[in-house]
């Protein structure tokens, strides 16, 4: 993920270089970055979760015993991140499939031809959330019923 951002912000930077030093730009560069930062953000989500990186609502939550804070992550889980990952998952197949049929590239003259990788993503991302929450579900279940062993 590390090389992606770096990747990312280099690109930017040569994308302002050359438009204000030398009145140059190309869509491909500009919509690289734009790649990029999907590949960031779509493949970074489940590394997220698993390095408990993700954004809270709860403001009780730190305070929460371990077992409470495992109930917390286990309906969270479950309630949450299960039903909206698994429509997803269902909504973009057709969607995914319809752009890697036609090979999908982009509506700018000189844009990059890939966005059916790109749409790609949408499934794969929701793959890794899946399976990195199950593996959250599971601490939280051991976590639950170890309780009085820990």
């Amino acid at each position: 993920m590390a090389w992606f951002s770096f990747a990312m912000v280099l690109i930017m930077f040569l994308i302002v270089l050359l438009r204000y030093g030398f009145s140059l730009g190309w869509i491909a560069m500009q919509e690289s970055v734009l790649y990029l930062h999907a590949y960031l953000f779509m493949l970074g989500c489940s590394y997220a979760l698993k390095h408990d990186e993700h954004v809270r609502v709860d403001v009780f939550y730190r305070r929460f015993s371990k077992a409470k804070k495992a109930f917390v992550n286990l309906v969270g889980h479950l309630v949450l991140l299960w039903p909206v990952a698994i429509f997803i998952l269902f909504v973009s197949f057709d969607y995914v499939a319809v752009s890697w049929q036609i090979k999908e590239q982009s509506q700018e003259a000189g844009g990059l031809p890939f966005v059916y990788l790109l749409k790609s993503l949408i499934p794969l991302m929701c793959i890794l959330l899946l399976i990195q929450s199950l593996s959250e579900i599971c601490k939280s279940l051991n976590a639950l019923f170890n309780k009085g062993n820990a």
